[in-house]
C-alpha cells in the first residue's frame, strides 16, 4: 500500500530501469480524479489494447472514447518497447474486479481465482496498455516484453514491492482475457530476475521534437497550398478543433480558419482575436511538428 509516485518520479523511475519515455500532451494532470479517490495504489495492471499502431493507440489511451472517457492508463508501451505516457491519476483501465484479488496483491501471496467484481481497481492500480489485437496471432515482440517488464520493475522498485504485485486484468476482473499471447506467470518469473539486480541506468530522453516556425500570417490566405497547412491541421484534430468534413489537407480552406478559430476560442481568446488567422503566441502553443 502506497502514495501514488508524483508525475516527475513516475518518468525519472521508467528512465532509470533503461526505457524510453515519452511525455504525450498534458498527460501530468489528465486522470478522473474528479470520479472518484486516486491511492492508495498497490500494484500494477497490465493489458493489451486490441488496437494497431503508435500513434491511433496513443491518441485512443488518451482521449478515451464515447463509452469510456480517458485517459485508458498511465502509460502505453509500444512494439518498439518505448513508454508514452498519457495520464496521471486515476484511469480508466481496471474498473470493477475481485477483492479477494487485491487483498492477495497487498500480501503478495498466491493470487485467487478472480471470480466477483466487487472493488474498483481504478483506484489501487497503475495500468499499462499494451498495443496487441489480443487475438492470439499477433505477436509480441522481445523488445516490447522487454519495456513491460522493465515498467514494472520500475514500478515496483520505487514502492518496495516484488514481482507479486503485477498482474494481468484477466487476473483481475471475471471475463476478461487480455494480455493475450504470454502468460502472467512468464512475466512475473522475468519481473522477478530484474528485480533481483540493480536497475540498468537512466536512458538519454528522447530528442525534444521540433516545431514549424510561425510562418507569419500573411501565409495563410486563399490559394496557400503547403504541407505545413495539412500539419497544422492534423494538429487541430488533435487538440479536438478539427472542423473538417473532409482532410485535412495541403490547401487553405475555409475549414482550417474554422478549425483554427476553435483553436484560438480553446485557448481563451474571443471576438476579432478568435478569427481563425493563426498568430505567433497561439501557433507556437500548437506545436506544429516540422514537415
Amino acid at each position: 500500500m502506497a502514495t501514488p509516485l508524483s508525475a516527475s518520479r513516475i518518468v525519472k523511475v521508467l528512465r532509470d530501469e533503461g526505457l524510453v519515455v515519452h511525455e504525450y500532451r498534458s498527460w501530468r494532470t489528465h486522470n478522473r480524479n474528479h470520479k472518484g479517490p486516486w491511492g492508495p495504489v498497490n500494484g500494477v495492471m497490465i493489458h493489451h489494447t486490441v488496437t494497431k499502431g503508435t500513434s491511433n493507440s496513443v491518441d485512443l489511451c488518451y482521449d478515451g472514447h464515447s463509452a469510456l472517457p480517458g485517459p485508458l492508463c498511465m502509460g502505453v508501451i509500444d512494439k518498439a518497447g518505448e513508454v508514452w505516457l498519457v495520464g496521471n491519476g486515476r484511469a480508466n483501465h481496471a474498473g470493477l474486479g475481485d477483492g479477494d484479488v487485491l487483498r492477495a496483491v497487498i500480501n503478495e501471496s498466491d493470487l485467487p481465482p478472480d471470480n466477483e467484481a466487487d472493488t474498483d481497481g481504478n483506484r489501487h492500480f497503475y495500468g499499462f496498455e499494451c498495443i496487441n489485437l489480443g487475438d492470439g496471432d499477433d505477436p509480441w515482440p522481445e523488445k516490447q516484453k522487454l519495456a513491460i517488464e522493465k515498467a514494472s520493475a520500475a514500478l515496483c522498485r520505487a514502492h518496495g514491492w516484488t514481482h507479486k504485485s503485477v498482474i494481468g486484468h484477466l487476473e483481475w476482473q471475471p471475463g476478461k482475457q487480455d494480455p493475450r499471447g504470454f502468460t502472467m506467470k512468464s512475466m512475473r518469473d522475468r519481473i522477478a530476475k530484474r528485480l533481483g539486480r540493480d536497475p540498468e541506468g537512466p536512458t538519454d530522453p528522447p530528442a525534444p521534437p521540433k516545431y514549424e516556425p510561425f510562418p507569419g500570417a500573411s501565409f495563410f490566405r486563399e490559394g496557400r497550398n503547403s504541407k505545413i497547412i495539412t500539419a497544422m491541421g492534423k494538429r487541430l484534430v488533435a487538440e479536438g478543433c478539427g472542423r473538417y468534413e473532409v482532410g485535412p489537407g495541403p490547401e487553405w480552406t475555409n475549414a482550417d480558419k474554422k478549425s483554427y478559430a476553435a483553436w484560438q476560442r480553446k485557448l481563451g481568446y474571443s471576438g476579432s482575436d478568435a478569427d481563425g488567422i493563426p498568430g505567433k503566441t497561439s501557433w507556437d502553443k500548437l506545436k506544429v511538428p516540422n514537415v
